[in-house]
């Protein structure tokens, strides 16, 4: 496999793909095409950004010395640390001309708020203090991969701001804050000794795959609270998203938990599928 490939980690990406299908679909008559593209052009490329950056950022600081992950592309001598920057500050150029063309399009303060999706993007693992080595990544993940990247695209093209936005923002930030959790669990063992002080380091083994649960579960909660029952089409998921909890919440340790990063991102993208195909079916 091609190693900027590898680096651009492409199991992550249904957290960047989900929160604009869903925020397009619930925009109803409002959706538009090209801002709607321009909005996955953004957070595609914040989502690759933020791979690359935290490849970087970690290589250089040796705590991807000893991985129990896929292959990271600067530990493993695949690509000199210049070029996974470079490739990082590309990826960020890309979502900065997107976003300026919706900025263009709707408001100029969607300026500022690409400026501190950026910030926040590199400053997960870059920086002196990278608030991922202190037990904030979930909560940024959170922020920016679920409440921003739904609300913003809702915003785009319906130029307003609702309740069921911020409602479906909720399941998108909860399942990308899961795959940040699956992640932390599988490496928390070597992150600890690294000092790098994830929120799986920090709760401890148990406590951190009992988060992951109630990350899925706030999703479904979510969903439920919008009180429309087309939006029980979701419901179809659960089986995927028990027999998830089930074995995250089992005795797999380090490698054995690979599978799981990808079981998580499939269900992301199922669980947004069928949320933006209720979604349209309520609209009429």
């Amino acid at each position: 496999m091609n190693k900027w490939v590898i680096g651009a980690r492409p199991r992550t990406l249904p957290a960047a793909v989900a929160p604009v299908l869903v925020a397009s679909a619930l925009a109803g008559s409002d959706f538009s095409p090209l801002p709607a593209l321009l909005a996955l052009f953004v957070s595609l490329a914040l989502q690759v950004g933020v791979n690359y950056a935290n490849d970087y950022s970690d290589g250089i600081r040796g705590t991807d010395t000893d991985r129990v992950g896929p292959t990271r592309i600067t530990a493993s001598g695949l690509a000199t640390p210049v070029s996974v920057k470079r490739a990082a500050f590309i990826s960020f150029a890309v979502a900065a001309i997107a976003g300026l063309a919706l900025s263009a399009m709707t408001s100029w303060w969607l300026i500022l708020v690409g400026a501190l999706a950026i910030l926040a993007a590199w400053g997960y693992t870059g920086g002196k203090n990278p608030y991922g080595y202190l037990g904030l990544g979930e909560l940024f993940v959170f922020i920016f991969f679920g409440v921003v990247a739904t609300v913003g695209t809702f915003y785009v093209q319906s130029e307003r701001i609702t309740f069921d936005a911020l409602l479906a923002s909720i399941p998108m930030g909860t399942f990308a804050c899961a795959l940040l959790a699956i992640n932390n669990i599988r490496d928390r063992a070597l992150d600890a000794p690294a000092g790098k002080k994830t929120l799986a380091v920090r709760l401890g083994d148990r406590k951190a795959r009992y988060f992951f649960a109630t990350l899925i579960a706030f999703g479904y909660i979510a969903v439920i609270a919008m009180r429309n029952p087309w939006l029980l089409l979701v419901l179809l998921t659960t089986p995927v998203a028990l027999r998830l909890v089930r074995g995250v919440l089992g005795q797999a340790q380090g490698r054995e938990l690979i599978p799981f990063l990808a079981s998580t991102g499939k269900l992301q993208l199922q669980f947004s599928i069928l949320f933006a195909i209720s979604l349209v079916l309520s609209h009429g």
